[in-house]
């Protein structure tokens, strides 16, 4: 069917319209003077940011002072951390660590989102942490499996605990940071503020050998999962006590996206086959039930009729996702959809009628969200189609001359007449500049291909970090995936030896040498060494390592942790 009707002379009056220029196509396009522009986009943020606003949560541009958003953590200057390297700053990335070594603080009465939280804070923080050596900070004894980052990031997840502790495992939406969950907390949650944590929370689990994040991540994902429609879809928000659906539009946007991100990316980063199955069979209903003409729509959940034809801005990040799983054909073809709304309005409405070609009443800003910008990057990585370079050149250029006031960048509050809005949200440093920045730099260490990587010696043995393959998390904080096998090598090993030694005990007791138990241990569960240390205790899987005890083996490093291109297509 076709959904994208002819504007005709409404496109004249009232479309910004991005300059074809001699030789539209990007092959003449001059990709270095782009990453400077972009650069400098992110210094004129930034330091106006700083000057105006800091320690404030994020800029508000029009009048040059701050305010806080989501907790009153300084939100941008966290968001912007990783971006400083990625841009090559290592100077300001220092000073920053040291500012937020010296001044964050988690114990505050603040009602904060548990999703923001998540993907800001704890992310920006891992992130940083795991970047901090690249960046030459001086990193403690144990690193990456210790630092004062990692610590901070911890303290703030386990914030956010109390709120998973429902009936059903899914997280409430806000918490207090000080005192829990307030007893008059709606128990509505939306579906990506349940299914957004398996990324940073595993993370977490692997450096600090804590499973409890995992935990609670795992079961909140199954419970989505489990609660599913019989024709594989879910809604849009839930109650987490009852698991009974709210919202009962399904679609791939705003209140779900990051949930379908976060499966398939916390499959790459686990290499979890589990995790990617039940994206593929969501993707399959997605195809079947939402999928028109390589646009997605929003349907019923249980019947899958159309309920809202309409392109939310936040769906732009479909088809970098499709690229992460090999589905570039489709992926390019739903992105060039998306193109052509930005080519209308130089930025992506909020909402977006497709069959009536037009934004939707009140859903007309553009607050410099990144989703288009991102699988553009993604997609140019997987396919070189100088198209992806002519977007971002079209976002330098419509952000600069729409959005860029004195103080910073505002928020576009209507794409029909261009006014602006008083705020610039802390992503647009963490992802609309850095994935500009990233799709006109191709050399940048985050594109590694594992040809450079760096060696590190911690208490756990040889660790391999730095080879590429990072995982974006949904506030685009890169994610080294082998970081997460650099802490467990020690565990294992004292299991080992414990096997070990409980063998050489239970051969004792068969020579009628039996070694006193104490009362808190279970019959044969837990053997004691002469000193009286307890060796035992708890079952442990008693599957053995095929190294030797004293050998430091490299991780396994695979194309499977590659984040940009195919993935996943050999079906093991």
């Amino acid at each position: 069917m076709a959904l994208l009707r002819s504007l005709g002379s409404l496109l004249c009056l009232c479309a910004f319209r991005i300059p074809a220029g001699p030789g539209a196509a990007a092959r003449g396009l001059d990709v270095a003077s782009y990453r400077e522009r972009v650069r400098a986009m992110f210094y004129h943020a930034y330091e106006h940011y700083l000057e105006s606003a800091f320690p404030y949560d994020e800029l508000r541009p029009l009048t040059c002072d701050g305010h806080d958003t989501w907790g009153s953590f300084s939100l941008t200057l966290i968001d912007a951390l990783d971006t400083l390297l990625i841009l090559g700053n290592v100077t300001e990335f220092q000073r920053v660590v040291a500012v937020l070594q010296e001044g964050l603080d988690f114990d505050i009465d603040v009602n904060a989102s548990v999703f923001e939280t998540n993907i800001r804070v704890v992310g920006g923080l891992l992130s940083a942490h795991l970047l901090s050596k690249k960046a030459g900070v001086e990193v403690e004894v144990g690193w990456p499996c210790s630092g004062p980052l990692l610590r901070l990031a911890e303290e703030a997840a386990r914030k956010l605990l109390p709120a998973f502790q429902t009936p059903t495992g899914m997280p409430y939406g806000t918490v207090n940071l000080l005192h829990g969950v307030n007893p008059g907390e709606t128990p509505v949650t939306c579906t990506a503020g349940i299914g957004t944590f398996i990324v940073e929370f595993a993370t977490l689990s692997h450096l600090t050998g804590d499973p409890v994040f995992e935990d609670v991540a795992r079961k909140a994902l199954k419970a989505l999962w489990k609660n599913r429609s019989d024709i594989g879809l879910v809604g849009n928000h839930i109650d987490v006590v009852t698991a009974k659906w709210v919202a009962q539009d399904a679609g791939i946007g705003a209140g779900v996206d990051s949930y379908f991100e976060y499966l398939v990316k916390g499959a790459i980063l686990l290499q979890d086959k589990e995790l990617m199955s039940m994206f593929l069979e969501y993707n399959k209903a997605i195809k079947n039930y939402t999928k028109f003409d390589d646009w997605y729509l929003w349907v019923q959940m249980y019947k899958g009729t159309v309920s809202m034809p309409v392109f939310q801005s936040l769906e732009a990040y479909w088809p970098g996702l499709q690229s992460l799983i090999g589905d570039v054909d489709n992926a390019m073809r739903t992105f060039l959809n998306y193109y052509t709304v930005w080519k209308q309005f130089g930025g992506l409405p909020e909402f977006y009628n497709i069959p009536q070609g037009y934004t939707v009443d009140k859903r007309e800003g553009y607050p410099l969200r990144p989703e288009l910008i991102e699988s553009a990057m993604y997609l140019y990585r997987a396919t070189r189609d100088p198209i992806l370079l002519e977007l971002g050149r079209d976002a330098v250029e419509s952000i600069e001359k729409i959005s860029k006031v004195d103080c910073g960048f505002a928020t576009i509050k209507d794409l029909r007449d261009h006014r602006l809005d008083n705020r610039m949200e802390s992503f647009f440093l963490a992802e609309t500049v850095k994935y500009l920045y990233l799709l006109f730099d191709p050399d940048n260490f985050i594109h590694n291909d594992g040809s450079d990587f760096d060696v590190v010696i911690t208490p756990y043995g040889e660790c391999i970090l730095n080879a590429g393959g990072y995982v974006f998390n949904t506030e685009a904080h890169p994610i080294d995936p082998a970081a997460l096998h650099c802490c467990r090598k020690r565990k294992e090993e004292q299991w080992e030896v414990e096997d070990l030694m409980q063998e050489f005990y239970s051969l004792q007791k068969k020579k009628k040498f039996p070694l006193k138990q104490t009362s808190d241990c279970a019959e044969g569960g837990c053997a004691k060494d002469p000193a009286g240390a307890s060796l035992g205790g708890k079952k442990r899987n008693s599957k053995k390592s095929s190294h030797s005890l004293l050998s430091c083996p490299s991780q396994s490093f695979n194309s499977k942790l590659a984040v940009l291109g195919q993935v996943f297509l050999d079906n093991t």
